[in-house]
């Protein structure tokens, strides 16, 4: 596995372009953020903010990238504005949270990484993973969660996490982290100092995590401490309320506390504070966009991230630069902060040409190996293979509202498809995840007669649909009754009595045909469960 990314401090920095100290104070503040844009081509939005400020980074949406050969076009033209170099970023966590599909390998996410619990597949995954984004033009990437899942009811990490052990998380955390580097790629772990244990999502409100300081360090800060030890590039911060380490209820993301006191003095971190996005509602419908920048800011926070709209972010680069002229903000806070954000660009080599070299056949390689090791059985391995005889019923959920965490992804290559290509009389029904009554009807009239039903739910504990069909077929004895889920694996609690239940993690294309491999008998069971599930306890690495 790769070595640790030790990055040299306090040297002279200067570039083939300018050295820092050409920078003027307005230049050195615009360093401090990282903004987006919609569509595909740069928008005269962008590019005023890329000239007239100097901003210091570009992050990707879905809405910006078709396909691998668009993006490399994409990203030169935005460096082509700049006059120094970017970070260009992007939430290419693996799984279910991807923002890029097309001429790149998406790997399998944390969660089915955790079930898979090997951490050489994990570094080689975001090495090759990493370096298909760098010939791209992406320098940055906004993963590996290093949240520790152990809320059931947690709405927006989930399988983002490898699982509810801290020390599978920081063990497989750290591998990706070495193999984003190794692949020229600036890793970003998130989102401190842990997100995992919150029913609410921060996309729409401010959640509190309440636990006591030993069990925060415990739990929640092992995994940061094991990334800061081996020098990680970069960390982002949670809107989260941690009392016992912030009294007065202060998200992190805007707690000196918590940035400077707790992260940066206490664990030590010398690398990069990233923000998470400041135009999410815990902060935008609070103390909102740009009071959130400059009270970030004064926390400790080293880059700033507003990812949506245009007059946010003006608003929110014009406010602090206000701050630092009424003496609110030091210009030494400004000059630290630019000036860490510059070494890791230095040290990344953003000022030079050159990218590590990448392997389409060794990434897609990885990523079956990583599909296949992860599929995991709960319940019912006696109840396998699936059997041939007469007709097999599909029931496919699939996405069809998205969200950042739950993006609209119309997947060809189903369950029922690759079933099919194992040999099997397939029908397959597709539903919404919250199914209408036609839907939930035509689920009825399908299983007529059939001999197997195979349910793939998708967060089925937020849906009373999908709940319902799934007690309705768990209870029906005229056919065998396999249940899949393909995003959460908590889906189980809505219907403990099913006889057969496996763990997928995600709908992708490589993970259904893995998953069919199990369900027809043709690939092993090898995966380690990384969560409890009811009275299904977690599968330690070891075991």
């Amino acid at each position: 596995m790769g070595e640790s990314q030790g990055i040299s401090r306090g040297e002279s920095i200067v570039t083939n372009n300018r050295s820092f100290e050409q920078l003027d104070l307005k230049e050195k503040i615009g360093q401090l953020f990282m903004c987006g844009f919609n569509g595909f081509e740069p928008t005269e939005e962008i590019i005023g903010l890329i000239k007239e400020y100097g901003i210091g980074g570009i992050i990707y949406f879905r809405r910006n990238l078709r396909d691998a050969a668009q993006v490399a076009e994409l990203s030169a033209k935005l460096q082509d504005a700049s006059s120094d170099p970017l970070f260009i970023a992007i939430d290419q966590e693996g799984g279910m949270v991807v923002r890029l599909e097309e001429g790149v390998t998406v790997m399998p996410g944390a969660m089915a990484q955790g079930a898979a619990a090997n951490a050489e597949l994990t570094y080689e995954a975001a090495r090759w993973s990493g370096s298909e984004m760098r010939e791209i033009g992406i320098n940055m990437n906004f993963a590996p969660c290093l949240d520790v899942n152990n809320n059931p009811h947690n709405p927006v990490i989930g399988v983002r996490s490898y699982g509810e052990d801290p020390k599978r998380v920081g063990e497989l955390g750290l591998a990706a982290i070495l193999g984003y580097g190794e692949g020229g790629i600036s890793a970003v772990a998130k989102h401190f100092p842990g997100h995992g244990d919150t029913a609410v999502d921060s996309h729409h409100a401010l959640p509190v995590v309440p636990h006591d300081i030993k069990r925060l360090n415990e739990v929640e800060l092992l995994p940061f401490r094991q990334a800061i030890e081996r020098r990680v590039d970069a960390i982002m911060t949670a809107h989260v309320v941690f009392p016992a380490f912030e009294p007065d209820d202060i998200p992190a993301t805007l707690s000196e506390r918590i940035i400077n006191g707790l992260l940066r003095n206490e664990l030590g971190f010398e690398g990069v504070i990233v923000t998470d996005c400041l135009e999410m509602n815990a902060i935008a419908e609070t103390i909102g966009v740009a009071r959130g920048a400059v009270e970030a800011i004064k926390a400790g926070a080293d880059l700033i991230l507003v990812s949506h709209r245009s007059d946010r972010q003006k608003a929110a680069l014009e406010a602090v630069l206000e701050a630092v002229m009424t003496g609110e903000i030091a210009e030494s806070r400004i000059e630290e902060a630019a000036r860490r954000n510059w070494e890791l660009k230095l040290a990344r080599g953003l000022f030079q040409s050159g990218i590590p070299s990448t392997n389409r056949d060794k990434a897609e390689e990885v990523q079956r190996k990583l599909s296949e090791a992860s599929v995991t059985v709960v319940k019912g391995e006696a109840n396998l293979p699936l059997p041939r005889a007469g007709k097999t019923v599909v029931v496919w959920t699939e996405a069809r509202v998205g969200t950042e965490v739950i993006e609209v992804i119309k997947q060809e290559w189903t369950l029922g498809a690759a079933l099919a290509q194992a040999g099997y009389d397939i029908k397959e029904v597709r539903i919404g995840i919250q199914p209408k009554s036609d839907e939930i009807a035509a689920v009825r009239a399908a299983t007529v007669g059939c001999k197997t039903v195979v349910f793939a739910s998708y967060d089925a504990g937020f849906s009373a649909g999908q709940t319902e069909l799934i007690r309705e077929l768990t209870a029906n004895e005229s056919f065998a009754f396999v249940w899949v889920a393909t995003r959460t694996p908590y889906d189980l609690l809505v219907a403990p009595e099913a006889p057969t239940y496996l763990c997928a993690y995600e709908n992708k294309p490589a993970m259904m045909t893995a998953l069919a491999g199990v369900l027809s008998g043709r690939l092993p069971v090898k995966a380690k469960q990384p969560v409890t599930i009811g009275n299904y306890p977690r599968v330690a690495a070891e075991e």
